[in-house]
């Protein structure tokens, strides 16, 4: 009785947003070459495509991999913010180089636990927090603040092509979702090189316990940065899916990426050369590893049958996952009353893991 209700109300937050744009079908073959993992292999289209994508496959750990950096740097916050609990900001060079000066610097706002120095290390618990796809430079700032006040550090990473890392050509975050097939995976991956250098520097504060909360494609991303990144020990995951070309093919808040693969590429062979970037690529590093997986009953922006696929063959696998439900749809979950008790399965799961 409830679903035709969520969904219309669902539709009615997606609709809010005027600035989508369809763009052009690209395999994107320009994105392959980039010095670090595997280079640009011979030919163009989809066989080019397919091969590059074999080769990432073969050692997800190389592609996935970040040179450590020393070049972190800490700036204070005002005073009124500090009195508030706001670190600064945090800024360091990108493990990977995109076309896009602006997008190459990494910003993450900190807000410390209060009393965290006194602590010994394997008592300090720091969390990475990856927003959704085309969050605001004010998206989950509530929620850090809340994990700090709950003794949870918290570090808030602006991901790639978002807000002050955007270019002026763009109005929304495009680049790291978007019918050009490379590019789309290359950005996803410079963001888990990003969380990843973000992990190194919370642990190069002393922090001994730290984990990675993530929404929508932040979910997607903690997922891919947690289990290849030996430092992170617990990961709340806020809506989920098996395959990143599967809620991009049938999710409300993507159409227009679809209108623009449309006609060009199969579904299959989307999720084939999207596999780098698809959390059932990595079901067997999840082992040893500890997740919450939280999905929405009325989402039709990760559809709820995928959702449910990746839980069962998670429990299937005996991989150590806990679930959380949320009684609204995707929209709708930061909306009251749902964002409160999404905040509280996230953040007493991590309270108890960490």
């Amino acid at each position: 009785m409830l679903a035709p209700i969520f969904h219309a109300w669902e539709r009615h937050l997606a609709s809010v947003t005027k600035d989508r744009v369809v763009r052009p079908f690209e395999w994107g073959e320009a994105w392959m070459e980039d010095g670090l993992g595997p280079g640009r292999v011979a030919g163009t289209g989809e066989a080019a495509v397919r091969a590059w994508v074999g080769d990432v496959m073969r050692d997800s750990q190389a592609f996935f991999s970040a040179p450590p950096t020393s070049d972190y740097v800490l700036t204070a916050a005002s005073p009124e913010a500090a009195a508030k609990g706001d670190g600064g900001t945090l800024t360091f060079p990108s493990a990977f180089t995109s076309p896009h000066p602006e997008n190459n610097i990494v910003h993450a706002r900190w807000f410390p636990a209060k009393g965290h120095e006194a602590l010994p290390p394997e008592q300090r618990k720091a969390v990475v927090v990856m927003p959704q796809w085309n969050a605001g430079p004010g998206d989950h700032i509530g929620l850090a603040q809340l994990l700090a006040r709950f003794g949870i550090s918290a570090l808030r990473l602006s991901k790639p092509y978002h807000d002050v890392r955007m270019p002026p050509e763009l109005t929304r975050a495009d680049y790291i979702v978007s019918a050009n097939i490379v590019r789309t995976v290359q950005v996803c991956r410079q963001t888990v090189l990003d969380a990843r250098r973000a992990v190194a520097w919370l642990h190069q504060q002393g922090f001994g316990s730290i984990g990675l909360l993530g929404t929508s494609l932040g979910s997607c991303l903690s997922l891919l940065t947690g289990v290849h990144e030996p430092l992170v020990k617990a990961m709340a995951l806020n809506h989920v899916s098996p395959w990143f070309a599967d809620v991009v093919w049938r999710g409300l808040s993507t159409k227009h990426v679809r209108a623009g693969l449309d006609g060009h590429i199969t579904l299959e062979t989307l999720r084939e050369l999207w596999a780098p970037i698809s959390p059932w690529s990595y079901l067997d590093l999840l082992a040893g590893k500890s997740a919450l997986m939280v999905y929405a009953k009325y989402d039709l922006t990760f559809p709820v049958d995928l959702s449910l696929m990746l839980i069962n063959e998670c429990r299937r696998r005996g991989l150590p996952v806990e679930t959380g439900v949320l009684p609204c749809g995707h929209y709708s979950t930061g909306n009251a009353p749902f964002k409160f008790y999404d905040a509280y399965l996230l953040i007493s799961y991590l309270r108890r893991t960490l």
